[in-house]
């Protein structure tokens, strides 16, 4: 079960499913019970699915990162056809729960999947432009649950796909930042000019600029039905504006110490904010 857990990344397909969970509860009039749990378990099977596809083809570049080999495959305690089974299981179990919701859903779920095994994994290893690819099934998610709860893709879900996209790349230009030398050793070279310089760190700044704006087009009037009261807008300015100063820090001291400190910034931001997102729904 560990080994599963190691094969799906369930702690990430966790925090995935929060933020689906949170698209749907802004934007659901009444909250179904059945609606919400075939969403959770369709979005975290969608991912556990994807994660398992992923180690599958990176099988042996994952052996050659620390970070990486004491996953099941690299290290051996499980045969890459075991996990291609429970990558298909999940895979299929997934977008099924989620056609449950409406077509639209299950659509999405599988888009997002197949962008991540089939482009963004072997780009991955050819291209930076792998990041710009993998942000767009990292940015379904949010999105994927106002879509499940209304079954429509207006404005709306589009401000919260924008968000979640330009989120993703200060978040993870810190992780490349600091795991630089790991991702090397398998030819992984995702900061934006292959090396940790200047362009990275005015790039994040210039991505967490906008993350930033978009995060207040609710309270601006600009994201149709989905709005922001002022506690709410000042509350996620405030958040977006400590995820800037960090990433204004990096872009000065260019350091390993700044490129953790704007990591765990990210980490806090988007859960943070969409926790107030739903109070503010709510309240």
């Amino acid at each position: 079960m560990r080994d599963l857990g190691l094969l799906l990344k369930f702690r990430l397909a966790f925090s995935v499913v929060v933020s689906a969970v949170a698209g749907y509860l802004i934007a659901v009039p009444q909250v179904d019970g059945v609606q919400l749990a075939l969403l959770t378990l369709g979005g975290f099977a969608v991912v556990g699915s994807s994660n398992a596809l992923n180690q599958v083809w990176e099988v042996a570049q994952d052996g050659l990162m620390g970070r990486t080999q004491n996953r099941p495959l690299p290290a051996g305690r499980m045969t890459r056809r075991a996990a291609l089974i429970w990558a298909v299981l999940f895979g299929v179990l997934g977008i099924v729960a989620l056609a449950f919701l409406n077509l639209k859903t299950a659509a999405f779920g599988a888009l997002s999947l197949l962008i991540y095994v089939l482009i963004y994994t072997p780009l991955k290893a050819k291209s930076p432009w792998a990041v710009l690819v993998g942000a767009v099934p990292g940015a379904i998610p949010f999105m994927l649950g106002w879509v499940a709860a209304t079954g429509s893709f207006g404005l709306e879900p589009g401000v919260l796909f924008a968000y979640q996209f330009v989120w993703q790349f200060p978040h993870f230009w810190a992780i490349a930042w600091l795991s630089f030398d790991d991702y090397a050793k398998a030819g992984y070279y995702l900061l934006p000019n292959r090396a940790k310089d200047v362009l990275a760190t005015r790039l994040t700044v210039f991505y967490t600029f906008w993350m930033l704006l978009i995060s207040l087009m609710p309270a601006w009037g600009l994201a149709g039905s989905l709005t922001l009261d002022l506690w709410a807008a000042v509350a996620t300015g405030v958040l977006g504006i400590d995820v800037l100063y960090h990433a204004l820090r990096h872009g000065s001291a260019q350091s390993d110490a700044s490129a953790r400190a704007l990591m765990f910034s990210t980490i806090r931001y988007l859960p943070l904010v969409q926790t107030i997102w739903v109070l503010d729904r709510f309240i």
